[in-house]
């Protein structure tokens, strides 16, 4: 396991306190309703409402994590996989422009000939 998965593993493992979170919500709903101190619609809509914050602050710690990881690559001095395709992407381009252009003056030089 490289340093990079230790740190993503190190920072997603809060994660899993987002989806006990969770299944806490849909407990304390249930538990609201089920001793009448909220109606059934009512209890649903205060669950839909934790349930979406829940996934906002999810959502909100998953980005935060990205970022802090590529502040981290950065200061490392490595590169990401999408650079490294990138990288492989211009040099196929410059390949192929290069053969293109040798393509060109061949046949230049085999018109002269004639």
């Amino acid at each position: 396991m490289t340093m990079i998965e230790l740190i993503k593993k190190a920072m997603f493992t809060g994660l899993g306190v987002a989806s006990l979170t969770r299944e806490k919500i849909e407990e304390i709903g249930r538990d609201f309703i089920e001793k009448g101190k909220l109606s059934q619609q009512e209890g649903e809509k205060l669950m839909d409402e934790l349930l979406a914050k829940a996934d906002e602050s999810k959502q909100e710690i998953k980005k935060q994590i990205e970022e802090r990881v590529d502040d981290i690559l950065k200061k490392m001095n490595l590169v990401k996989v999408s650079e490294i395709e990138e990288l492989k992407r211009q040099i196929k381009e410059l390949q192929d422009a290069q053969a293109g252009a040798q393509g060109e003056t061949q046949t230049e030089e085999e018109k002269k000939d004639v």
